[in-house]
């Protein structure tokens, strides 16, 4: 039976909508290297690998493109200045969020952000929602060698907390953050909302889908952390996944 120490949370998608500072700031990128103006929808399926792979992607209009070095350095350099300015000037947390991690704190259960966001983005949007009240430090992408969906960032995550990785569950919601969980040896689970690449959610692997952190803390916190974990935990707005032993 599966219990756990320690939580992990991924940041965009997962505890802050911030699709509007992205996508403006992808738009900013864009008009500033003489591009084409793309929908609001396809800026967005560009997110989730961190800063890097977001402006090889804007430049190229693919998500496995490449832009010539030199021209990525010029992207790269409007992107970070663009960003300083947007990055959390329409942020929001999503439903649920407040609620549950306040219920979590409370509590004393240990919690970090592992994000592919930029470290210095990453503490300054933490600093400007008001969530770093919450997590004891956030792990950002370009803070070790390795970004999500390595598992790298995870496994420093629990090491930084002084638990066991196996003891440490991760909430996300994307391929990124299952992946790099899996491969950390925890159990991950996802939101059904969140940037996920243009994968549907329905075809990531992962131990549940979690309608809201509100609804995770509540189930959680019911069958007490520390302890064994029950069968069958829905109810609280947990639906196992296929092939879950949860």
């Amino acid at each position: 039976m599966a219990s756990f120490e320690a939580l992990l949370f991924d940041l965009d998608g997962t505890l802050l909508d911030t699709a509007k500072d992205l996508v403006q700031s992808g738009h900013a990128v864009r008009e500033a290297m003489a591009l084409a103006p793309l929908s609001d929808a396809r800026v967005l399926s560009f997110v989730g690998k961190g800063a890097e792979r977001f402006v090889h992607r804007l430049l190229t209009d693919d998500l496995d493109g490449d832009a010539k070095p030199d021209v990525h350095a010029q992207g790269m350099n409007c992107f970070d200045s663009v960003y300083e300015q947007y990055n959390g000037c329409w942020a929001k947390p999503f439903e649920g969020v407040i609620e549950g991690l306040e219920r979590l704190h409370v509590a004393k259960v240990p919690m970090a952000v592992v994000t592919n966001k930029a470290q210095s983005f990453t503490e300054a949007l933490l600093e400007r929602s008001n969530l770093n009240q919450y997590f004891r430090f956030a792990i950002g992408g370009d803070a070790i060698a390795h970004k999500k969906p390595h598992p790298q960032p995870l496994l420093e995550a629990a090491r930084r907390l002084g638990v066991s990785a196996t003891s440490v569950w991760m909430l996300g919601d994307s391929a990124n953050d299952a992946q790099a969980a899996r491969a950390a040896g925890m159990r991950v689970y996802l939101l059904p909302y969140g940037y996920r690449e243009g994968v549907a959610l329905e075809h990531i692997p992962c131990d549940g889908i979690v309608q809201s952190i509100d609804a995770f803390a509540q189930w959680t916190l019911q069958s007490s952390y520390r302890s064994k974990t029950p069968h069958g935990v829905g109810g609280a707005g947990i639906n196992p996944a296929l092939g879950s032993d949860a």
